[in-house]
């Protein structure tokens, strides 16, 4: 096996036991990107150089006895909207193209300080608006299943990274689907934890109420693995909340028998590929075969998600991208002839069209005259769907929904179907709205064997059972977990 084929969890036993060193992780990692990354196109920017001096520091670090932390030395990638000291964020913009932040995210603070090695920032919809990362300013990222469909998106190049052997797991951002949707598509596993379990801090805003770092990996276990370092309160972050959580790799070990798992009727209409229904119904009677109990349930308010979403979310993203001006932050355009002129110019030549249509929506629902009809509505049946997943988790441990309708679809291609467009979203979206966790696992292929993801999706601050049931799953699929073949 190439030990850039690894899980997190296996390089770390390996290091455990000095039958390789993090060099020996680097080389072969950077040997894959040198092989398939013009394929696949998962990095903005490669930071090559730092990866090996910090390598060569742990490595100096492990021969004189240190104790072995599990990520200690072992590479990954960030998406390139999380902020990271002296190296590039962009955003994937034209806008950001040349910013370089002063400081680290929380998050990837917490992970280099407990070892980790950062080996690049990866691709993404230009400022987290996208599901397919085709809006990158730079390139556009393929799956490596098949290198003419999409990766999803935003975090587009993150998946792709990891399911292509490029990193061994990688950071992500979810607003609506964003971690969970690439994940299902590029047959690997993607956690958005519940909202304000995991620092916000060095993420760029996009829409601030719902957008959550979460980490995408090889399996459950690293995703257990990673969570332990993320979660927990930061006081640089207000929306950070400080409650005690379980060590969530000793969660693992516990069985799922007697867990009630509901099945939400809406999430399962037309748009919905009969293959994705079949994958999940199998997955299903693994789940009951492991102890569990399966019974169909009704989430009466997904329905309203999706304008819900599509308000907050642009309100939000029109005041938080208010400061890309090219004076705040940002591409400054050459030739203007007053302050407005300024801004209009640089404005138009460094945001993509799909970022200005966004921006444009959102500032409509924030002006004086839509502002109660728009945003205060959305934000008032807001509520009323996250009391609806609240009282539905008081009958239910966890739900479980497709991660999308679909495998993977044609670059250029989008999805011709409108009901399969509409169950895409609304797959997804409700997490975010609501702000409680869910997982993507693996849990089949079409039949072109392109992957095929259902969610796991649990209580707020349910992290613990969703990884638990993930796990016991994943050990008992009762089907092959393939590679991609690149």
């Amino acid at each position: 096996m190439n030990l850039y084929d690894l899980t997190l969890h296996e390089a770390h036993e390996k290091i455990l036991e000095k039958e390789i060193s993090s060099k020996d992780l680097l080389d072969s990692v950077f040997d894959r990107i040198d092989k398939v990354e013009d394929k696949v196109n998962s990095f903005i920017t490669i930071t090559k150089e730092k990866a090996y001096e910090a390598a060569n520091e742990i490595d100096k670090k492990i021969a004189q006895g240190e104790i072995v932390g599990s990520l200690l030395g072992i590479p990954m990638a960030v998406k390139d909207n999380i902020c990271t000291k002296d190296v590039k964020t962009t955003c994937g913009s034209k806008m950001l193209e040349n910013f370089i932040p002063p400081y680290n995210a929380e998050a990837c603070e917490r992970l280099e300080n407990a070892g980790a090695i950062m080996i690049g920032k990866t691709n993404m919809d230009e400022l987290g608006m996208g599901s397919s990362t085709e809006n990158s300013y730079y390139k556009i990222t393929k799956n490596p299943w098949n290198l003419d469909m999409v990766p999803g998106g935003s975090s587009g190049g993150s998946a792709a990274a990891v399911a292509a052997g490029e990193a061994f797991y990688a950071l992500g951002t979810d607003t609506g689907g964003s971690i969970r949707q690439p994940a299902s598509f590029c047959g690997i596993v993607g956690m958005k934890p519940s909202y304000g379990a995991v620092s916000r801090y060095g993420a760029m805003a996009y829409a601030s109420s719902l957008e959550q770092v979460g980490v995408l990996t090889k399996d459950v276990y690293d995703c257990a693995i990673i969570l332990n370092y993320l979660y927990g309160y930061d006081p640089k972050d207000s929306t950070s909340l400080n409650i005690p959580h379980d060590n969530f790799i000793e969660g693992l070990k516990k069985d799922i028998k007697g867990l009630k798992i509901g099945i939400p009727k809406e999430y399962y209409g037309t748009g919905i590929d009969d293959e994705v229904k079949d994958s999940i119904k199998t997955a299903l009677k693994a789940f009951e075969s492991l102890g569990a109990c399966i019974e169909e349930t009704s989430l009466a308010y997904s329905e309203y998600s999706l304008p819900v979403y599509y308000i907050i979310a642009l309100s939000e993203a029109s005041s938080n991208f208010s400061r890309l001006d090219g004076v705040r932050y940002g591409y400054k355009a050459d030739g203007y002839k007053d302050l407005d002129d300024m801004y209009i110019k640089s404005r138009s030549l460094g945001l993509g069209e799909e970022v200005k249509n966004r921006i444009l929506l959102g500032t409509h629902s924030l002006i004086d005259k839509n502002y109660k009809t728009h945003y205060d509505k959305a934000i008032r049946v807001r509520r009323l769907i996250k009391e609806d997943f609240d009282k539905t988790f008081q009958k239910y441990d966890l739900l479980i929904i497709p991660a999308y309708p679909t495998a993977a679809f044609e670059i250029g291609g989008k999805v011709k179907d409108e009901g399969a467009m509409y169950m895409g979203d609304l797959c997804t979206v409700p997490v975010n709205v609501a702000g409680v966790p869910a997982m993507t696992v693996p849990c089949g292929y079409n039949s072109n064997g392109l992957p095929i993801g259902m969610q796991l999706v649990g209580k707020h601050m349910g992290e613990a059972t969703i990884l638990r049931a993930g796990y016991a799953y994943e050990n008992n699929a009762g089907f092959t977990r393939l590679k991609p073949k690149l």
